[in-house]
């Protein structure tokens, strides 16, 4: 059935664009050309950011990666720029689409930098900013940043004085941190703050603290359960609250529009007509939001252009429903 929940108000205009659209949308997982070992060529990136933003694509969004650490049986390792940088310059190239961090890793981030910054982003957007944060996976950077055992704590900790300092209108308990003395000017309205992944909390914790969550693509079945528990915990503790699911998805869009969805490690190989039926099916499920990170020999560009040309029309129909 269709969500009869209530939904929050107060937002700025990325969670309307993006989380809030009443039907399924798409956004893109940046730099979208990726080369192993190098930093993304700028002016080719903000192109191809450009022509997402005029497509019609929802939403532009980028990872927080401190340190370069190779990852994966390739040994790969991600170079990317500052995510706040970042993301400013695509929304200047991109002013139609929503910017968004997935994630920034809040054990290694001050809050009140964090605060500070994405409540720049934010105002210089005109409100297009959606703040996911998450818990880190890299031991590593914990060890460098001198963060050891307690994450799971230090993030609810720093959760909430984020909360405090991002509060519209402003919030009395940021005067036992501060001294009352703020970081930003209080937002006129309020920043999505995005669970990405498990955040090492249970699911009741980022029901009631987070505006949404964010989790990576499963079997079709496996990820219909996870949707029910996200919208069990909503009703238990979040006041009937409809708060979006978001979903990632590795994509391999094919030349061949008739090619049947094969699966990939955490997304698909399918054709648009196999991704459009994969798509009506988890809108039908509840997910909001699909992030998608394009891959595979076909050219970016390409597959862009044909997303949408072909994907983004369709979308409106895809209406969000809830279990």
């Amino acid at each position: 059935m269709q969500a009869t929940t209530t939904t929050a108000a107060g937002f700025n205009r990325a969670h309307a664009l993006v989380l809030a659209a009443g039907h399924l949308t798409l956004g893109l997982m940046t730099p979208l050309v990726r080369a192993p070992g190098q930093p993304a060529d700028v002016a080719a990136e903000l192109a191809l950011a450009a022509r997402a933003g005029a497509l019609g694509v929802a939403a532009l969004w980028t990872r927080d990666v401190p340190l370069i650490i190779p990852q994966g049986s390739s040994g790969d390792a991600a170079v990317l720029d500052d995510p706040f940088v970042w993301l400013a310059a695509l929304a200047l190239a991109a002013p139609q689409a929503a910017i968004g961090t997935a994630a920034a890793v809040l054990p290694l981030r001050h809050p009140l930098h964090l605060a500070k910054a994405a409540w720049s982003l934010d105002r210089m957007s005109g409100g297009r900013l959606i703040l996911g944060l998450g818990s880190g996976d890299r031991p590593q950077e914990f060890a460098a940043f001198g963060v050891g055992e307690g994450r799971d704590a230090l993030l609810r900790e720093r959760w909430a004085v984020l909360r405090a300092a991002l509060a519209p209108g402003g919030d009395p308990a940021l005067q036992a941190v501060t001294g009352g003395f703020a970081p930003t000017a209080p937002p006129q309205a309020r920043i999505p703050l995005l669970a990405v992944g498990s955040m090492r909390q249970s699911l009741q914790w980022i029901a009631a603290h987070a505006d949404g969550w964010a989790t990576y693509h499963r079997e079709e079945a496996r990820q219909q359960g996870r949707i029910a528990l996200w919208h069990q915990a909503l009703r238990e503790r979040a006041g009937g609250l409809d708060k979006p699911f978001v979903q990632s998805l590795q994509l391999e869009l094919l030349d061949d529009p008739h090619a049947p969805a094969v699966p990939l490690e955490l997304g698909l190989r399918a054709g648009r007509h196999a991704l459009l039926a994969y798509l009506e099916r988890m809108a039908g499920l509840g997910v909001a939001h699909m992030l998608l990170n394009l891959q595979g020999a076909r050219p970016v560009a390409a597959q862009l252009e044909e997303l949408g040309a072909h994907v983004v029309p369709r979308l409106p129909s895809m209406t969000t429903r809830t279990p």
